[in-house]
C-alpha cells in the first residue's frame, strides 16, 4: 500500500462514490480555502493500483515556516481496516513531513455511537468507541473543543413519502406546517443579486444569539462555486402582506357569520365564546398586519436558510429570522418546502445540521434542538476533531501557545 498524489478529477471520482462523502471534502471548498490563502493537495492510498483510502488535504504556513494540513471532514477510508488505517496514517506523515508539515488536523465525517431522537445511546447499536483508541495509538491527541460541529440532528428520508414523514413529525410541528400552509407564505430561490437580503438576515440573527456570521463575500462565493453543480440553495420566506390581510378579513367575516347564526339558546354559550376568541384574535391580527404593511410595504421577508444538496443528503447549513416577526413561523414554511424537495430529488437523508449536544430542557440552546426534533428525527454524534504531531515543531507551538494562554489568564 502506497500514497500517491492525485489529480482533481481521479480524487473527486472516489469522493462520490464513497459512503463517508460530504461537501466539506469536495474540490469546490478547496477552492473556496485556496482565496484564503490555503494550498490543496488530493491523496490516495493505492494497493495494486486500486484506491483504497483519500483525502483532499488544505496547507498554510502558520508556524516557524512550517504548515499545518487539514483535512475537512476527512479522511475517506473504512475505518473499520485496521490495516488500511495505518498504512494510509503511516504514508500521510511521510508525505507530510515532505511538505514542510509539522502538524495534520482531522474531523471525520464518521459517527461514534448510535443515538436515538433524544440523544440517548441506542442499545444494540453501533459503537466506534474502539476508533478513539485505534487513533491514540497512531499518535492522534482528541481535541476537547472541536472547531467543527460534533453533534447533528438528521431526517432519515430514503424510500419516503412527505406524507409518511408528516405524519410522523411532532403534532406542535404538523400543526404549524398546516397553519402555515394557509398563511400566503411564500418560499423562493434566491438569485445571486439577491444575497445581501439573506445576509441582512443572518446578520440580524447573529447580532440577536451572540454568533459570528459569515461575510457577503463568503456566500457570494458559495454560490459561485456550487450552484453551476446545483449544489446549493439560497431559500427565504416571504409574505405578501395584501393577500395575508385580504384571507384574515375573509376568515373574520365567516367567524361572524357563525356568531350571528347561533340561537340564543344556553347550550351554544360554548361554541359563542370559542367563535368570539377567535373573532377578536382575527381582528387584531388583521390590525397588526396593516401597521407591518404600513411600515414595510406590501412584500415582507422573514426568514432564509442556506442548503447544500450534495451526495446523499441536502444539508441545512445556515439560517436567518427576523425576531419581530417570529409569529408567522415562516422558518416551518422553509423546511417543509426544503423537505418536500428532498423527497423529490431521492436524497436518503435531510440532515438539520448543528446541535450542542446538551440535551438539558434549561440549556439556553435546547430551542434549536427541540425546533428540529418536532421532524421526528435522531441524532448523529461524530468521532471528534484530532491532531497529529508530525515533527517537533508541534511541540514547541504547543508549549507556546499554553504559555500564551496562561498569561492571558493573569
Amino acid at each position: 500500500m502506497k500514497l500517491y498524489e492525485l489529480n482533481e478529477q481521479e480524487f473527486r471520482v472516489y469522493l462520490d462514490n464513497h459512503p463517508l462523502k460530504t461537501f466539506l471534502q469536495t474540490p469546490e471548498i478547496a477552492k473556496m480555502r485556496e482565496a484564503s490563502g490555503w494550498e490543496t493537495y488530493y491523496v490516495g492510498l493505492k494497493e495494486k493500483n486500486k484506491l483504497i483510502g483519500a483525502t483532499m488535504l488544505t496547507a498554510k504556513k502558520n508556524f516557524m515556516g512550517k504548515k499545518l494540513f487539514y483535512a475537512p471532514r476527512g479522511i475517506l477510508i473504512n475505518f473499520e481496516d485496521k490495516n488500511v488505517l495505518n498504512a494510509f496514517i503511516k504514508e500521510l506523515k511521510v508525505f507530510i513531513k515532505n511538505h514542510n508539515g509539522y502538524i495534520f488536523k482531522m474531523d471525520p465525517y464518521y459517527e461514534l455511537k448510535e443515538h436515538d431522537i433524544d440523544g440517548n445511546v441506542v442499545e444494540n447499536g453501533f459503537d466506534h468507541t474502539n476508533l478513539l483508541d485505534e487513533l491514540k495509538e497512531l499518535g492522534f491527541i482528541e481535541i476537547p473543543k472541536p472547531e467543527q460541529l460534533k453533534w447533528m440532528f438528521a431526517l432519515d428520508i430514503e424510500g419516503k413519502s412527505i406524507e409518511e414523514l408528516k405524519k410522523n413529525f411532532r403534532q406542535n410541528t404538523r400543526n404549524i406546517i398546516n397553519k402555515t400552509l394557509k398563511s400566503n407564505i411564500i418560499v423562493r430561490e434566491l438569485d445571486y443579486d439577491e444575497l445581501p437580503l439573506f445576509k441582512k438576515l443572518t446578520e440580524e440573527t447573529s447580532e440577536r444569539k451572540h454568533f459570528s456570521d459569515k461575510t457577503l463575500s463568503y456566500y457570494q462565493t458559495m454560490y459561485q462555486l456550487l450552484k453551476p453543480l446545483n449544489q446549493i440553495k439560497y431559500m427565504i420566506a416571504e409574505i405578501h402582506l395584501k393577500e395575508y390581510i385580504k384571507s384574515l378579513k375573509k376568515e373574520l367575516e365567516n367567524i361572524t357569520e357563525k356568531i350571528e347564526k347561533l340561537t340564543p339558546s344556553a347550550s351554544n354559550d360554548g361554541k359563542r365564546k370559542e367563535f368570539q376568541i377567535t373573532k377578536e384574535s382575527l381582528t387584531k391580527k388583521i390590525k397588526e398586519a396593516k401597521e407591518i404593511q404600513k411600515e414595510n410595504g406590501n412584500i415582507l421577508i422573514l426568514s432564509g436558510g442556506m442548503f447544500i444538496l450534495y451526495g446523499d443528503e441536502v444539508v441545512y447549513l445556515f439560517s436567518g429570522n427576523y425576531k419581530k416577526y417570529m409569529q408567522f413561523n415562516a422558518q416551518y414554511m422553509i423546511q417543509w418546502e426544503m423537505i418536500n424537495y428532498a423527497v423529490n430529488n431521492h436524497y436518503k437523508r435531510y440532515n438539520f445540521y448543528g446541535i450542542t449536544g446538551n440535551f438539558d430542557k434549561n440549556d439556553k440552546d435546547y430551542g434549536m434542538y427541540e425546533f428540529k426534533k418536532g421532524f421526528n428525527g435522531y441524532v448523529i454524534e461524530l468521532i471528534g476533531e484530532f491532531e497529529l504531531p508530525i515533527t517537533y515543531h508541534y511541540n514547541i507551538h504547543k508549549t507556546l501557545s499554553n504559555l500564551k494562554q496562561k498569561l492571558k489568564g493573569k
